[in-house]
């Protein structure tokens, strides 16, 4: 394990999504979590190298890429993509590097030529999202952040699970709760911010909606049409929100609702608000049930109006039972433990097809139909 400076220091180089910054407030999982394994890396002694957008903040060496555009098009998207691999393989010729660990959507655009370094990709996003040609290349190494997600793939005996976590002592219980409830993530149709406006005019009750709007123009077109038309005096957007902020709104909110109408891979903000003390209504959505103990820390519904009941019984849930779960399963540091076993499996395992058969690895996962 790496709990402290090891003798044998490993170089990693992690590639972040080219378009976005990745920072300890970041909106997006994928970035939360390399910014997290960035600092666990460094904290354990190893050199920690992060290729990412202009404006990224990390604790290691960060090679900055373009600057995040204000309205993303095919054409930026792709210069993106054409710098992320110049960049890759200028660091590969002139560095040691023991593994690269891929955290972006599009990855396989910027996959080097260079074949001696292994490389690694974390797949943050349903599975049906990435190139079909993921599951064709016999050189990369591929993780899930939840059981969820690698089940949804039947040749899941590829894939391995490290499940997320959080950097626990940014969130603190607060026993002063107010009565709003709280949406908070990206504003985009599959996170459902309108399901969760509706249910708070439902209930009559305060909502605040907080997050970025990214610049595509599907997003900005759903914000429009779909969320401004159910604001008003008592359910507001206050836009993205810096890390204080947000763990302050989390701590006093009468419940988080997560309305995702996608399947969810794993849920980092329900994870946040779990180790606030706050309770977490959520859908039936992908991973959400793994990281939602229904009637412990929260509740998982079938529907808006089953949210809306769910909402009024959440004063059953206590804030220390919600606090202690999140101690013993959400923190990051387990999560950093955890990939730096899967690195070490990596470096001594000739081919992804063989890594599965290293027992000592605990989160291998089984086939799909083991599951």
């Amino acid at each position: 394990m790496h709990s402290q400076k090891d003798c044998t220091q490993l170089s990693i180089l992690s590639v972040a999504y080219p378009l976005f910054p990745v920072t300890s407030s970041s909106a997006g999982g994928s970035e939360q979590i390399l910014h997290a394994l960035d600092h666990g890396l460094v904290q354990a002694g190893h050199r920690s190298i992060v290729i990412a957008a202009k404006g990224s903040r990390v604790d290691g060496e960060l090679i900055e890429t373009l600057a995040p555009p204000a309205q993303i098009t095919d054409a930026i998207r792709a210069e993106a993509q054409r710098v992320q691999r110049n960049s890759i393989e200028a660091v590969l010729q002139t560095t040691r590097v023991d593994l690269v660990h891929f955290h972006g959507l599009d990855f396989l655009a910027y996959l080097p030529g260079h074949k001696r370094t292994p490389q690694l990709a974390t797949l943050h996003l349903p599975l049906t999202w990435y190139s079909p040609g993921l599951f064709e290349n016999p050189d990369l190494f591929l993780n899930c952040v939840s059981k969820n997600q690698a089940g949804s793939k039947t040749a899941a005996e590829r894939l391995t699970v490290v499940t997320n976590g959080i950097e626990l002592e940014k969130f603190q219980v607060c026993h002063r709760k107010q009565q709003y409830l709280l949406w908070l993530g990206r504003v985009c149709p599959e996170k459902g911010a309108h399901v969760a406006l509706r249910t708070a005019h439902r209930l009559k009750l305060p909502l605040i909606v907080a997050g970025p709007i990214h610049p595509f123009s599907a997003h900005q077109a759903y914000f429009k049409e779909q969320v401004e038309p159910l604001l008003d005096d008592q359910r507001c957007y206050i836009g993205p929100v810096g890390t204080r902020r947000r763990a302050e709104l989390l701590a006093r909110a009468r419940s988080l609702l997560v309305p995702s109408l996608v399947a969810e891979t794993s849920s980092l903000v329900a994870m946040e608000a779990i180790a606030s003390g706050t309770p977490v209504v959520a859908f039936r959505s992908g991973a959400l049930p793994e990281v939602v103990d229904h009637g412990l820390t929260g509740f998982i519904v079938e529907s808006e109006e089953d949210m809306a009941k769910a909402v009024l019984k959440t004063g059953l849930i206590s804030s220390a039972t919600c606090r202690a779960t999140a101690e013993k399963r959400f923190t990051a540091s387990r999560m950093c433990q955890d990939y730096f076993r899967l690195y070490d499996l990596i470096l001594s395992s000739p081919s992804p097809e063989r890594l599965i058969t290293k027992r000592d690895f605990g989160m291998a996962i089984a086939p799909h139909s083991d599951l």
